[in-house]
């Protein structure tokens, strides 16, 4: 548990500096953050679900 939640975090603050430095309204910045913020989350739950079908070395 404590992995998802460091993914989290991870995710949270980068998503927030892409925000900050990224140009446009401060609307369009938001909406930059929260999407990149759920692109990470999403491509991050599925490379995990992926990863977990396969065979441990």
């Amino acid at each position: 548990m404590i992995h998802f939640i460091y993914l989290v975090l991870f995710a949270f603050f980068v998503s927030v500096a892409f925000g900050v430095f990224a140009t446009g309204t401060t609307k369009q910045r938001l909406w930059y953050a929260g999407k990149t913020f759920l692109q990470f989350m999403i491509i991050s739950l599925v490379l995990a679900w992926i990863l977990y079908f396969l065979p441990p070395s």
